[in-house]
C-alpha cells in the first residue's frame, strides 16, 4: 500500500464532524498545538484494533512541555466534552504520557521515547488523519 492510498483527507470543519471519537482527536490535537506540542499525528486505528478509534501523537521537547500539553489536553477535554481519562500513566516520568479517553489513546513523548518505540511504524497499516493548521 502506497503511502497516498494509506492517507485520508479530511478537510471538514470540527463543528461538522459527526464522528465524537474524530472530534475527540481533533480536539486532543488542538490542545497539544496550543502548547506547541509538534509532529502531531492522528491514526484512524479503529479498523485495525479494538483498543480505540484514534491514536493522537504529539513530541514535547521537555519532561515539563510533555506534561503541560498532557494537562492541557486534560483540561480541554473535560471543558469542551465534559470528559476525563479513563486512565493517565506516565506523569511522575515526564517522557512518556499516556492518557486513555477510552475511544482516543493519547501519547505525548519526548523525540528519543518517539523515535525508539515507532510507534507510527507499528500502526502504520493505519488510516493517517491530516491535522492541518489550528
Amino acid at each position: 500500500m502506497t503511502e497516498l492510498s494509506n492517507q485520508q483527507t479530511l478537510s471538514t470543519p470540527m463543528t461538522n464532524i459527526d464522528d465524537r471519537s474524530e472530534l475527540l482527536a481533533r480536539l486532543v490535537a488542538e490542545a497539544a498545538d496550543e502548547r506547541k506540542g509538534s509532529d502531531i499525528v492522528l491514526l484512524k486505528v479503529g479498523d485495525v484494533t479494538v483498543l480505540a478509534d484514534y491514536f493522537v501523537l504529539v513530541t514535547g521537547y521537555s519532561k515539563v512541555q510533555v506534561r503541560a500539553i498532557a494537562r492541557s489536553i486534560e483540561d480541554k477535554i473535560e471543558e469542551t466534552m465534559n470528559r476525563k481519562p479513563i486512565r493517565s500513566e506516565g506523569f511522575s516520568e515526564g517522557t512518556w504520557v499516556v492518557e486513555d479517553f477510552g475511544d482516543v489513546i493519547v501519547h505525548v513523548m519526548m523525540p528519543q521515547e518517539r523515535e525508539y518505540y515507532g510507534l507510527e511504524s507499528f500502526w502504520g497499516h493505519a488510516a493517517r488523519i491530516p491535522v492541518g493548521e489550528f
